[in-house]
């Protein structure tokens, strides 16, 4: 069973070792409304208290920015949102590799097949992808691909960190969903497949009670683009699911980090993530 509504809560703390006299922060923690999601409720608090304003960025994500102007030694981020969840009957496209490789596709997603510092070129990816790209459709090479990740990474909580870029994971062999995201994107770029990081939540059982929170964290995957996006969650190895909870997509982790800033003092001497998931029908 999967939960129809479902109720997130994401709090960060940060605490510094000094007095932090002025900040400047991005928060992206709002749940897009596709057609897989719709959001009914948000509330995003902060502390010290302050005005927010809100904007949409360039990739579609609902965000939340604020400055702090008076000495403060931490600063907390506390968003609650309620999402309805619903499955639609996904589709099959599939292209031919001649017409990913036309001015048409470069054109409207070039965004999604240029390298980035998490997503970096790489010879030795090439090479897969070279391979890969003989079995078959762009669809069936996708799939492969995705294949492939999986069996390369084992996933491993502290063996990478916030900037460790997909194939210094795969490297060492080891990740956390974000490595598996960004390594899954460098072998489908290299493919010439446009392909864009995702950043969410997934509710990780399919036994619900109503109304019992349960611990989560952030959750990444990728969608890829083969005369239509699809959603694969190559942690898992599966396609994403109706338990997954859509908040935002870019090009890398660097696009959809949840709350990021620059700040005057400190340094920050603490972090703390809290997140739980309360289904409500």
């Amino acid at each position: 069973m999967t939960p129809r509504r479902l109720k997130i809560d994401h709090t960060s703390r940060y605490s510094y070792s000094g007095v932090v006299q002025s900040s400047y922060n991005e928060v992206r923690l709002t749940p897009l409304s596709t057609p897989c999601q719709q959001l009914l409720d948000l509330r995003v608090r902060v502390t010290p208290q302050v005005p927010l304003y809100t904007y949409i960025d360039y990739w579609g994500t609902q965000v939340h920015a604020f400055d702090i102007h008076s000495p403060h030694d931490t600063l907390t981020v506390a968003s609650s949102s309620v999402v309805e969840m619903s499955t639609v009957d996904a589709s099959e496209p599939d292209v031919t590799w001649a017409s990913l490789e036309t001015d048409a596709v470069s054109d409207d997603f070039g965004e999604f097949l240029d390298y980035t510092s998490y997503v970096p070129s790489d010879g030795r990816i090439a090479g897969v992808a070279g391979s890969l790209s003989h079995t078959g459709s762009p669809g069936e090479a996708a799939i492969a691909a995705l294949s492939w990740v999986g069996a390369e990474l084992t996933y491993k909580t502290g063996a990478t960190g916030v900037h460790t870029s997909g194939i210094q994971a795969w490297e060492g062999g080891e990740g956390v969903c974000q490595d598996f995201a960004h390594l899954s994107l460098c072998l489908l770029r290299a493919m010439k497949i446009p392909a864009r990081y995702c950043s969410g939540y997934v509710y990780p059982s399919e036994d619900v009670t109503v109304g019992a929170a349960i611990p989560a964290e952030s959750h990444a995957w990728v969608e890829y683009w083969v005369g239509d996006w699809v959603a694969v969650d190559p942690t898992a190895g599966a396609p994403v699911s109706d338990r997954h909870v859509l908040v935002a997509r870019g090009r890398d982790y660097s696009d959809v980090a949840p709350v990021k800033g620059i700040f005057n003092g400190g340094p920050t001497s603490g972090m703390q993530v809290d997140v739980r998931l309360t289904p409500l029908a």
